[in-house]
């Protein structure tokens, strides 16, 4: 039998995305609670388009932000891993970390597990130098996963793709290097 995962932590698979995430990714999109730190909750048709970007992008490069299962249960529980940003900001085109899971699976610690796994598979396999992740100021358990993941701090931004919701606009940018 084939593997399904690209790589593992000690309790989630990483793998690329199937026709059959669609569902379960766009009710974990559409869930407000969930979305609180983004600008509106997404429609079906847009998480459509978001796995596409990112079957896309890891055919031309390896990574994307991966499906992510319990390795335990085979549930999936939304999606962590690293994309390819080249909105406007003077610290880009970069490489970004980021997490988006469904919310009866907070506070357990799989985005912490999940990020530093994606890091050590960065840094190891993809032989990348550093790592960006970004979040809204009050985005505050994401700047906590972000620190946790030994990540640092780089400055506070006023993000551009944001710059017409006041809530939101406001963001701090942390960073991390390999050792290579």
């Amino acid at each position: 039998m084939i593997e399904k995962y690209l790589f593992k932590s000690e309790r989630l698979g990483f793998r690329t995305w199937a026709d059959n995430d669609l569902e379960s990714m766009a009710a974990i999109n559409s869930d407000p609670e969930v979305m609180k730190f983004f600008p509106n909750t997404q429609a079906k048709e847009h998480t459509k388009n978001f796995i596409e970007r990112m079957s896309s992008q890891f055919k031309k490069r390896g990574y994307c932000y991966f499906a992510v299962e319990i390795l335990k249960t085979k549930e999936f529980i939304g999606f962590i891993g690293l994309s390819r940003q080249t909105y406007e900001a003077d610290f880009t085109p970069c490489i970004d970390i980021g997490w988006r899971l469904k919310k009866d699976t907070w506070g357990k610690g799989f985005a912490t597990e999940g990020a530093a796994r994606c890091l050590e598979f960065a840094f190891s396999q993809l032989k990348l130098n550093q790592i960006f992740s970004i979040a809204s100021i009050i985005n505050e358990p994401s700047i906590n996963v972000m620190k946790k993941i030994g990540m640092s701090k780089v400055k506070d931004f006023e993000f551009s793709l944001l710059l017409n919701n006041e809530k939101l606009k406001k963001c701090v940018l942390y960073s991390i290097e390999g050792i290579n």
